[in-house]
């Protein structure tokens, strides 16, 4: 307990000179052992490796778990050193859910067998998420945290000690100058039977006589002569000591920067391996996008050999239809009135499904018979004023480029 006692109080009186001089130093007050330039370079270097690398595995980790609750748990499995449990992917719990619901909807249906196929490639989807995820885990984000949890620390940990030895370099340092001040000032002070005054000393010549003897005087100034010698022998072995203490505190000053140096040159193989890392990571994800884009391609394939029984065939009979607006290119501003034409060879009718335009063969043009559905006014000379059940001949022009089924009259 007594040991423990001391040390402790000898740690603690080192610290105090410690904190002393330091801040000596960011006042202004007290001298500071610059390092070498090289030495400076590598700190820096390695301070901007250390910030940019914790700043690429912090967003990697974004990038492959979006959920903060789920990173938040998994770093509490790794600071406890447990198995992080296995986690469904969004894809793979998407699929399960068709194929559930294929289930319920029934597997001969449309729909079902529909549901059945997507969410098997949905589940091969989540399951080439779920390699990407462990690939990348492994390949990149474990090798940036362990230079980050291991490498570095023990760099920090140099480092701290190299700022403690300079330290105690600067103490030792300022103790030799005050020391050797305090030498030369005790060096000039003069000796007191040397410098005593002539009056003086024949005044204490005539008061020996009288007494009868010198001894008191002489007593005197051999007590003043040694306590002179004893301050300058006092301060020439505070130098000395002083001086083995800069020493020593120098030896390991150097020593310490020797490895700290060593230790920070170690940085250009830490870029060698994230530059492998990176690579692993980049054809990790190469083959994640490629697997993807097969099995999205896998899949309309496999769609494209269902009958499309949502899409209905078009119906040649005649039928009034109410065309959607016509744009401003053929009529500007104007709605034209329902027509109900007659079928026509090459114009179909609208259907319920998706058509496309280059599917329907263009109409000629001609004249018609239209009957008209609603009174319509006229709005300038371009146009006809008609009214309804009114039937003629008129110019019936199919307007494409506009919704199905759009007509106007020429």
């Amino acid at each position: 307990m007594d040991f423990n006692l001391k040390k402790l109080t000898s740690d603690a009186g080192v610290f105090f000179t410690r904190a002393v001089q330091f801040t000596e130093e960011k006042l202004g007050s007290a001298e500071k052992t610059e390092l070498d330039a090289h030495l400076e370079n590598l700190i820096a270097r390695a301070d901007c490796t250390k910030n940019w690398t914790e700043k690429i595995f912090r967003q990697t980790e974004v990038l492959l778990q979006p959920n903060p609750s789920a990173r938040i748990e998994e770093f509490f499995y790794e600071k406890l050193d447990k198995k992080i449990p296995s986690r469904t992917t969004n894809g793979e719990l998407l699929g399960q859910y068709m194929l559930d619901a294929a289930k319920d909807f029934g597997p001969g249906t449309p729909y079902g067998s529909t549901l059945i196929t997507v969410g098997e490639y949905q589940s091969r989807l989540g399951g080439a998420e779920r390699e990407f995820l462990q690939t990348s885990a492994i390949n990149f984000l474990t090798p940036l945290r362990n230079f980050l949890e291991g490498d570095w620390r023990t760099i920090s940990k140099e480092r701290r000690l190299l700022e403690n030895r300079r330290l105690d370099l600067d103490i030792c340092k300022a103790r030799v100058k005050k020391a050797k001040q305090a030498e030369a000032k005790a060096a000039a002070e003069p000796d007191f039977q040397e410098t005593r005054p002539r009056n003086y000393v024949l005044s204490a010549s005539a008061s020996a006589q009288s007494s009868g003897g010198w001894d008191s005087w002489d007593l005197e100034d051999s007590k003043e002569s040694a306590n002179v010698m004893d301050q300058r022998k006092l301060w020439s072995e505070e130098v000395d000591k002083a001086e083995q203490e800069l020493r020593v505190a120098q030896t390991e000053f150097d020593r310490q920067a020797e490895v700290t140096r060593l230790l920070l040159e170690g940085i250009s193989s830490t870029h060698v391996n994230h530059l492998r890392c990176l690579h692993e990571f980049v054809e990790a994800q190469a083959t994640y996008y490629a697997q993807c884009h097969q099995y999205m391609q896998e899949l309309q394939k496999e769609l494209s050999r269902y009958p499309n029984s949502f899409a209905s065939n078009a119906n040649p009979s005649t039928s009034a239809t109410c065309p959607s607006p016509v744009s401003s290119a053929t009529l500007p501003g104007v709605s034209p009135p329902c027509l109900a034409s007659t079928s026509t060879p090459g114009i179909a009718r609208e259907p319920s499904g998706p058509l496309k335009i280059q599917d329907v063969q263009q109409p000629s043009t001609g004249h018609r018979k239209a009957k008209v559905l609603y009174d319509y006014d006229a709005h300038d000379t371009s146009e006809l004023s008609l009214l309804a059940d009114e039937v003629g001949a008129a110019m019936v022009h199919i307007c494409y480029g506009e919704p199905f089924g759009t007509c106007c009259i020429m």
